[in-house]
């Protein structure tokens, strides 16, 4: 468990108003109800400027209570710039407990990355989202994306997709891959990479997402189908890790951060999600002592 930082009762419980917080209840609900349909809301700016999370914030601070526990992902990694401070922010506002530990949180905000270890229905996980709408990208009037939401027009995504791969090879979404969720509305997962799109599939615990810039807030309910776009002849792919393990720990079966070293040519794989790696490398050094201590007393009886 983290130390917390001083509690400064001046401001209110999560800093926003209880109006506020009701309003974005609300909203979320609705947002369950109807899985991937992004839903307007309304809030007062935050003390941060917008992209560095203020949508995620909104919701966090609208569903933290007393007794939940929060962790703070930024990029898989609980010790960046970005992750620490809005854990101060939300320590200083209303004295919860945080943690480093996946297992332990019952409310996780997070910058693009899902964790490596499986969430489970007492847990809860808010996105920030810089870009809530999938089809800005084919279709830059915000009125046209609402019919075509409303009309499940997604021809041009489709038509996207396709001139991708006959340019490419490949479709060519690094992250942020457009899924259909509940089979009705297209959905954009965050820029989360494609290893992580097929765990919001059929999820044990809720995935909110929020938007501060555009002020739109969404969710994927527990037991929800989260299917990537894909052609039956071209086929949906995560990143391939399999010809590359990591420096750390030898394991090869998580999402990789690719370092380069000092030379600027070599360079090594570690495990993105540095809660995972802490584990990872905590559990080797336990069975190496195990097995040196075993190996001792075979000794000992010879």
């Amino acid at each position: 468990m983290i130390e917390n930082i001083k509690f400064n009762s001046s401001y209110n419980f999560a800093f926003i108003d209880e109006t506020t917080k009701k309003e974005i209840r609300r909203k979320l609900l609705k947002a369950i109800c109807i899985p991937g349909y992004q839903v307007p809301y309304s809030s007062p700016e935050m003390p941060i400027a917008r992209g560095w999370g203020t949508g995620g914030l909104h919701l966090t601070l609208a569903l933290i209570g007393k007794t939940d526990t929060l962790k703070m992902i930024d990029q898989g990694s609980d010790a960046s710039v970005n992750a620490c401070n809005l854990r101060d922010f939300v320590q200083l506002t209303t004295n919860c407990k945080t943690t480093y530990d996946t297992n332990e949180a019952t409310l996780i905000q997070t910058r693009h990355r899902i964790t490596e270890e499986k969430l489970t229905d007492k847990q809860i996980m808010v996105f920030q989202v810089p870009q809530p709408e999938p089809l800005r990208r084919v279709e830059r009037y915000e009125y046209k994306t609402r019919q075509m939401h409303a009309e499940s027009d997604y021809a041009k995504m489709w038509l996207t997709l396709y001139e991708a791969f006959v340019k490419w090879g490949d479709v060519m979404h690094g992250a942020g891959y457009p899924v259909m969720v509940n089979g009705r509305y297209i959905m954009s997962p965050s820029p989360i990479p494609r290893w992580d799109v097929p765990n919001l599939n059929m999820a044990d615990c809720i995935y909110l997402f929020g938007a501060g810039r555009e002020k739109r807030l969404y969710a994927v309910p527990p037991h929800t189908r989260v299917e990537p776009l894909e052609f039956e002849d071209v086929k949906f792919h995560i990143e391939n890790f399999k010809d590359v393990k990591c420096e750390s720990t030898g394991y090869n079966i998580a999402y990789m951060d690719e370092m380069y070293q000092d030379d600027g040519i070599t360079k090594k794989f570690y495990i993105n999600d540095s809660n995972f790696l802490d584990k990872m490398i905590e559990k080797i050094a336990v069975n190496q002592h195990s097995n040196k201590y075993i190996n001792q007393l075979k000794k000992n009886e010879q």
